[in-house]
């Protein structure tokens, strides 16, 4: 599936737009081929059908890519991009507005209602709960520090991290399963920074 040919040309592309922004050390194309991998890997998991692993796939390639537009109250730019180069290779519409509304659902602000949404948020911030945690993370923070030209304290950083990871939650069950253990780990050593 991954290596279908709509796939094929949309990481072509995705790669194209995000590889010259070279001050984005976290938002680049390897994250959004780790969304892809483990939005493809819940879907196995949560047994879905092959429409709508396609269309997880390219919601997941595209979920950042309007940072090449702006970095910040980004929304109104977040599905253009995708909608208007996959009507360029004339995707199907019905779709299109599928692979819209998943990207949209990955704002930290959007609430999951169907299994896909859940699937691409729970995707989308996989990392927070993972062995490479720490390393994203400052990976992340030097991104922030760099686009805004800013100097992020580190206790105001950990204060945002534990906050941040004590509130979030996962959707899916297999995501629940296999991380909600590490995410206690991480916590607890992130209080220890504080």
């Amino acid at each position: 599936m991954k290596n279908s040919e709509t796939i094929k040309i949309v990481k072509k592309y995705v790669n194209s737009i995000l590889l010259p922004l070279d001050k984005y050390y976290y938002h680049h194309y390897e994250h959004a081929l780790e969304v892809m991998e483990r939005v493809i890997y819940l879907w196995k998991k949560e047994l879905l059908d092959n429409v709508e692993i396609e269309i997880l796939a390219i919601a997941a390639l595209f979920h950042d890519t309007w940072f090449i537009v702006w970095y910040e109250n980004n929304e109104k730019f977040w599905a253009r991009i995708a909608k208007d180069f996959l009507e360029s290779i004339l995707y199907p519409e019905d779709r299109i507005k599928k692979v819209k509304n998943l990207i949209l659902k990955t704002s930290i602000k959007l609430k999951p209602k169907t299994i896909l949404d859940k699937i691409i948020k729970d995707a989308d911030l996989d990392n927070l709960w993972r062995n490479d945690f720490f390393k994203k993370w400052e990976i992340l923070k030097h991104e922030i520090e760099t686009i805004k030209k800013i100097k992020i304290k580190d206790p105001d950083w950990i204060h945002a991290s534990i906050e941040l990871l004590h509130n979030h939650k996962y959707f899916t069950k297999t995501q629940q399963k296999e991380r909600n253990k590490k995410k206690i780990e991480n916590l607890k050593n992130l209080k220890k920074k504080s």
